[in-house]
């Protein structure tokens, strides 16, 4: 097993996925342990699911980050556009792999989302999970989330503030900075 590295770390990279991520994509998914996949997926699912989950991602309306350790992906960070809301609303979801939890490694890609969102002109973003997930309900409320709960199930609803040129820089700046180093290798 990996040792586990904060999402400070050098050696961990966080950037966007890409066609050619999508195997490493795939495996980080698969590697979850029963219940980080559980969390991730808000129940049980089949490796099957995960391949059909994973084939179905590369799509015009999702974005994906990865926190990389090396050429293996750690965790990730999805934003999916839902398409026919007006104003412009998204979902997002993570998944961190038991060894690299409580490192900030979902602070940070939930920050590399709400920045993209914020870019795209999303005027709302949500995100659900188990009621009894508390990484998750602390990563919303750390980024001043209005959470509800019910049925078990807890939906965060956060607004991105509306993009600005420093915002589309910085985004444009982590993009170029996990590309170079992808590329570098």
């Amino acid at each position: 097993m990996a040792s586990a590295q904060p999402a400070s770390d050098p050696a961990v990279t966080i950037r966007r996925l890409w066609p050619m991520d999508m195997t490493a994509y795939r495996e980080h998914l698969l590697r979850l342990d029963p219940e980080s996949r559980h969390s991730r997926f808000g129940g049980g699912v089949s490796d099957s699911y995960i391949h059909d989950y994973v084939d179905a991602s590369l799509r015009l309306d999702t974005l994906i980050y990865g926190a990389f350790d090396d050429d293996k992906i750690i965790a990730a960070g999805e934003l999916r556009v839902l398409f026919g809301a007006w104003p412009l609303r998204a979902e997002t979801a993570f998944s961190v792999e038991l060894p690299y939890q409580d490192h900030g490694l979902g602070d940070e890609l939930l920050t590399r989302i709400i920045t993209a969102a914020r870019n795209r002109g999303i005027s709302r973003l949500g995100m659900q999970c188990l009621s009894h997930n508390q990484r998750m309900r602390h990563l919303a409320q750390k980024h001043h989330a209005e959470l509800t709960t019910a049925d078990g199930e807890t939906e965060a609803k956060l607004v991105p503030p509306a993009f600005n040129p420093i915002s589309l820089l910085k985004e444009w700046m982590v993009e170029a900075d996990g590309t170079l180093k992808r590329f570098s290798l």
